[in-house]
C-alpha cells in the first residue's frame, strides 16, 4: 500500500466548474436521470443524481445519490482531470445536516471499500467469517450501518482511482503525491461545499489507509494553510497510517518490529498458537512488554546475549508462536512476510497481511514468505462487482473507464512533504496535532482491527502519542478482525455505531 513538481504549482494552476446538480434539479423517480453540467473546454463533466430510499439507523429516509465529474483545468484552461465524487444526501435537504468526506487510501485505491462495505445506502455481502467470496452473483443488500440518519456522505476519488482520471493534457507530477493530492482533495471539498450551500454544516472528513494519511494532510490543506479555513469536527482515521517509519519492515528499523508485535500476538492468539483470555487482555501484554523489555533488547544490538537473550527469545516465541528456534535464527527481529508463512507452516497454511484471520494455501511449504495474500483475493472479486452494478446500473453513470479498486499510481507517488527532502521519513500526525491544538472543537476517532498487518495498530497508537499532539480529544476503538475490519458483520455493525456516536456528540 506503500515515491515532480513543486506540490505549490497545484493550488496555482487549478479552476473548477460545479460538479453536482442542485436540490431542485434532482429528478424525482427512481431511475438515473442525467443533469450534465454545460461543457468545459474540451471535456464535458457528467453528473448524475437518482432519488432512493432506505432505512439507516432505524430511521426511513429519502435521499439523493448524486455522481458526479468535478473538471480540473490547467493554466492554459484545458481540462486536466475528472475528479469522481458519490454525494449521499438526505431529502429534504438540511444546510446545517453535518457532512461527511470519504475516500479511501493506496494510494491508488477507490472508495469501493468505504461505499460498498461500510457506510454506503449499499453493501455488497461477502462472507463474515474471513473466507474466500468466491464467485458471482454477489448479493448488494440494504445496508441499515450506513451513517446516513446522522450526516450526509461525499464519497471522493482522486484521480487514478475509482472513475477519476488524469486527462491527456496533464502532467501527472502535478497530482500524484502526499502534498499534491491533499491539495486537489481539499479544493475538490471547498468546491463542493459551496455549491451545495453547506459552508455552516458540521464538517466530518474521513479515510481509510493511506485515506488516514490523506485525511491528515487534507485536513492541514483546510485549516492551517490559508487564511480561508475550512474547520472540521471531527478526522476518522480507519486502519491508520502516519508514521511510516513506525511500520517500515526496513534492515536497521527497530520500531517496526515493536510495532508488529502485539498484532503477531493476536494473530498467534486467534490461530491456537498462544494462549490467553482475551485478544485485548493478551494484545496490552504484548504491548507493555513490546516497549518495554523488548525494545531495550533490540537496542542492545548485538550486545544482548547470555540469560538476558535466552529470557527474551522465550518470551518473544510465547506472544508470536513462533519456535525459539526460528526466533535465534531470525535475530529475535520477525519480519511479517516471514510471519504469514511461519505461524502455520505446520498445517501448510499461510495467514493474511489485511486480515490475518483468513489463510490461504501457497504452492508449496517450503519458501519463506506467502505467494500470495489470502485477505485480499478473498474479498476483492465481490466489491469489484458490486461498485460497478451501483454506479452503472443503478446510479446510471456512463463511462468506458475501468473502475480502479486498485489503481497503479504509487509508483508514480512523491512522498515528500511539501516537496521538502525527509529522506523518506513520511510522518503526518504533527499535521493531526497542529489541527488539534488550533481547533478546540476538533475530535478524531481511532478504528483498528487487531488483525491487520497492513497498518498496524499499535503502530498508529505509537505515533498518535508523540510529542505536540493532544490526547484528551482522541479516541481509539478496536475490532476483531483486520484491515477492512466491515468485513465481519459484527464489526461493521459496532463500527458504525462507534462512528454514529462519534458524530452525534460533537
Amino acid at each position: 500500500m506503500k515515491l515532480g513538481l513543486s506540490a505549490a504549482t497545484l493550488a496555482l494552476a487549478m479552476a473548477y466548474l460545479p460538479a453536482h446538480a442542485a436540490a431542485k434539479d434532482a429528478p424525482t423517480s427512481n431511475q438515473a436521470a442525467s443533469t450534465e453540467t454545460k461543457s468545459s473546454g474540451d471535456y464535458q463533466p457528467q453528473v448524475r443524481t437518482t432519488r432512493l430510499s432506505g432505512s439507516f439507523g432505524g430511521q426511513r429516509m429519502q435521499y439523493s445519490a448524486t455522481i458526479g465529474e468535478t473538471v480540473i483545468r490547467g493554466k492554459d484552461d484545458k481540462a486536466e482531470a475528472a475528479v469522481v465524487t458519490t454525494a449521499y444526501i438526505k431529502e429534504p435537504r438540511d444546510p446545517n445536516r453535518p457532512v461527511t468526506f470519504l475516500f479511501n487510501g493506496g494510494p491508488g485505491s477507490g472508495s469501493v471499500w468505504l461505499m460498498m462495505g461500510a457506510f454506503g445506502p449499499k453493501r455488497v455481502a461477502i462472507p463474515s467469517n474471513a473466507t474466500d467470496d468466491g464467485a458471482p452473483p454477489y448479493p448488494i443488500v440494504d445496508n441499515p450501518d450506513s451513517l446516513l440518519d446522522v450526516t450526509d456522505i461525499v464519497f471522493i476519488d482522486p484521480p487514478g482511482t475509482g472513475f477519476s482520471v488524469l486527462l491527456p493534457s496533464a502532467d501527472p507530477a502535478n497530482y500524484y503525491g502526499v502534498t499534491q493530492d491533499a491539495k486537489l482533495v481539499a479544493d475538490v471539498i471547498r468546491r463542493w461545499i459551496n455549491d451545495n450551500g453547506r459552508w455552516n454544516s458540521p464538517k466530518y472528513l474521513g479515510g481509510e489507509s493511506y485515506g488516514t494519511t490523506r485525511s491528515a494532510a487534507v485536513a492541514h490543506q483546510l485549516m492551517n494553510v490559508t487564511y480561508n479555513d475550512v474547520a472540521m469536527n471531527g478526522i476518522i482515521l480507519i486502519s491508520t497510517v502516519l508514521d511510516f517509519a513506525a511500520g517500515a519492515d526496513t534492515a536497521g528499523n527497530e520500531l517496526s518490529y515493536i510495532t508488529n508485535l502485539p498484532s503477531f500476538a493476536a494473530t498467534a492468539l486467534y490461530h491456537g498458537k498462544a494462549k490467553a483470555a482475551s485478544v485485548s487482555a493478551f494484545a496490552e501484554e504484548a504491548r507493555q512488554w513490546a516497549i518495554g523489555p523488548y525494545a531495550h533488547a533490540l537496542l542492545k544490538g548485538q550486545k544482548l546475549q547470555g540469560e538476558e537473550r535466552a529470557k527474551i527469545r522465550q518470551t518473544l516465541s510465547r506472544f508470536t508462536g513462533l519456535s525459539e528456534g526460528y526466533l535465534e535464527h531470525s535475530d529475535l527481529r520477525v519480519e511479517p512476510s516471514r510471519f504469514y508463512k511461519e505461524l502455520l507452516r505446520d498445517r501448510g497454511l499461510t495467514v493474511g497481511r489485511l486480515d490475518s484471520r483468513y489463510t490461504g494455501k501457497d504452492y508449496d511449504s517450503a519458501g519463506e514468505r506467502p505467494d500470495n495474500d489470502p485477505s485480499f483475493y478473498g474479498i476483492d472479486a465481490g466489491y469489484t462487482a458490486a461498485i460497478n452494478a451501483w454506479t452503472r446500473d443503478t446510479l446510471g453513470f456512463k463511462t468506458d473507464r475501468e473502475y480502479q479498486s486498485i489503481g497503479r499510481v504509487g509508483g508514480q507517488w512523491d512522498w515528500r512533504l511539501g516537496g521538502r527532502d525527509t529522506n523518506a521519513y513520511l510522518n503526518v500526525a504533527p499535521y493531526i496535532g497542529q489541527a488539534l491544538r488550533e481547533n478546540s472543537g476538533l475530535k478524531v476517532l481511532v478504528a483498528q482491527g487487531y488483525y491487520d498487518f497492513a497498518t498496524p495498530f499499535f503502530a498508529a497508537e505509537y505515533s498518535l502519542s508523540r510529542t505536540g499532539i493532544p490526547q484528551d480529544r482522541i479516541r481509539y476503538t478496536y475490532y476483531e478482525s483486520g484491515h477492512m475490519m466491515y468485513i465481519r458483520d459484527r464489526d461493521r455493525q459496532q463500527l458504525s455505531a462507534d462512528v454514529r456516536d462519534f458524530i452525534r456528540n460533537r
